[in-house]
């Protein structure tokens, strides 16, 4: 199975085996685009030459190795939003990244113009106003590139997160199709009712014949048109990269729960068939749909996690790679009192604030890389405790955390979440636990799998951490808590 696994960073291509083994892998990073403060952009263009690029040279080596490709899953950044013209396939604008807070100001308008209208957004989709999903941002693009709304009254426009855009692509124009846990991100999806709502789509002004149909995640998407991997590849699998990473990592029993330490970082709990409304601004969302059986989750989203360690090593300088954040975080036995809220684009769940900015706080002269790093470091594992105790005041507290993504293989970041958090956390020997998520949905979509049970048998732990007590657990809380107001914008 080839899993193409497009994320905010890097679009990957990997090839398993059926038995969760990887046998090619290759990777391309792009550039990020920052036109403004707050303002995130992807070239869709550049995104979809390294989506054909890692692709082929993976089905290249496993001809090689004359393995054949029984079918192709689709993973992606989501929210992260795409409008092309249907006539000539060109996206009429940048990709509007997920992290994007250009259409903040445009949130707190529809607020104020519509008493009550967030509760019944979160009612309907499960999300609330924030320009991190994608239907202020679809809006924004139409209002601002001359004619295109014009465009899309003709039904000229269409829109896609980037699955749907790959995908339009990947079939040669014939499918305008999404997932339902790509849909669940926009707010313009009715999740309960599953289907696009139109009183949404008025409120946000996004016309609803730009809208994608909505399919399960495993099943019949297509064929690859033969010009672009030589060979007319099925389809059979899609889903957002976080409800992806919750599959690839077995969590199929309510209560299961994983977090995704990428770019940002994403703990996603398992509901079954309850949707959960949150009391403590958490997002419902849909987890998987298949054969119209929808499962629920609920999701607090990080917004910044490795683009702190990014930010250390291209901003400061403080390291070279990295992973040298573990040696020199681990160099010193605390923080020393420093406190890092990396708010580059504001603060995600639960604050949900976009006008927060970033600080580091606590700086002495004693003060050097290092403590900089640990606090960087800390920074994502208070952001996950803060999570944990919102699920926790929802009544919901998770026995143990599966993790995944680049900062788990961090084994100082794994026993500061065990200790923090007090809960044992787990990582998969499968570590690319989103891009295999979508490699099992084609091998649900295509047979291969019969049964989620299939695939649970293919997850086993590489690594855990047990929590440890220490004293001065409440007070460096408290601390990140005392830095955490005072970046807030209110």
């Amino acid at each position: 199975m080839l899993a193409i696994d497009q994320g905010t960073s890097s679009s990957r291509a990997i090839g398993f085996s059926a038995a969760g083994e990887m046998r090619a892998i290759e990777q391309q990073s792009f550039e990020q685009i920052y036109p403004a403060a707050g303002w995130v952009e992807h070239d869709a263009e550049v995104i979809w030459a390294t989506v054909i690029s890692t692709g082929r040279r993976v089905l290249q080596r496993l001809r090689e190795e004359r393995l054949a490709t029984a079918a192709v899953g689709i993973t992606n950044q989501r929210e992260t939003t795409v409008l092309w013209d249907r006539r000539s396939g060109a996206p009429i604008y940048n990709a509007i990244v997920w992290q994007d807070r250009r259409t903040a100001d445009r949130c707190s308008e529809l607020a104020r113009a519509h008493p009550g209208a967030e509760a019944e957004l979160s009612r309907k989709t499960g999300l609330l106003f924030d320009p991190y999903f994608s239907a202020t941002k679809i809006a924004w693009i139409l209002d601002r590139v001359p004619g295109a709304r014009d465009a899309a009254k003709l039904g000229h426009i269409a829109f896609g997160t980037i699955d749907c855009f790959l995908l339009w692509r990947l079939t040669g124009g014939r499918l305008h199709v999404t997932d339902a846990t790509n849909a669940s991100r926009t707010a313009l999806y009715d999740i309960r009712k599953g289907r696009w709502d139109e009183a949404l789509c008025e409120m946000f002004d996004v016309p609803l014949h730009c809208l994608p149909e909505v399919r399960d995640c495993a099943g019949d998407f297509g064929r690859i048109d033969p010009s672009v991997f030589g060979d007319e590849l099925p389809i059979r699998g899609i889903a957002g990269d976080q409800q992806a990473a919750l599959i690839g990592q077995a969590c199929f029993a309510a209560g299961d729960v994983k977090s995704t330490y990428g770019t940002g970082a994403f703990l996603v709990l398992n509901t079954a068939r309850q949707l959960v409304a949150s009391k403590n601004r958490l997002l419902g969302t849909i987890a998987y749909q298949l054969k119209g059986d929808v499962t629920y989750a609920l999701e607090g989203s990080i917004l910044s996690a490795g683009t702190a360690i990014q930010w250390l090593r291209d901003g400061l300088g403080l390291i070279s790679a990295a992973p040298d954040v573990e040696a020199l975080a681990g160099s010193v036995q605390n923080s020393g009192g420093v406190y890092l809220v990396p708010a580059f684009t504001g603060l995600g769940a639960p604050y949900w604030d976009p006008g927060a900015r970033g600080a580091i706080i606590g700086l002495t002269r004693a003060s050097s890389r290092a403590e900089i790093a640990r606090a960087a470091l800390d920074a994502v594992v208070y952001q996950t405790y803060d999570l944990l105790e919102a699920m926790a005041a929802d009544g919901m507290r998770p026995a143990m955390l599966k993790v995944d993504g680049g900062m788990a293989m961090n084994g100082l970041f794994m026993q500061r979440l065990a200790d923090v958090l007090g809960v044992p956390i787990q990582r998969p020997k499968i570590a690319e636990s989103t891009a295999f998520g979508a490699a099992c949905l084609a091998g649900l979509g295509c047979g291969m799998y019969s049964s989620w049970e299939d695939i649970a048998r293919l997850v086993k732990p590489d690594a855990r951490c047990e929590p440890h007590a220490y004293a001065e657990r409440d007070a460096e809380i408290a601390g990140w808590r005392a830095a955490l107001r005072r970046v807030r914008s209110s």
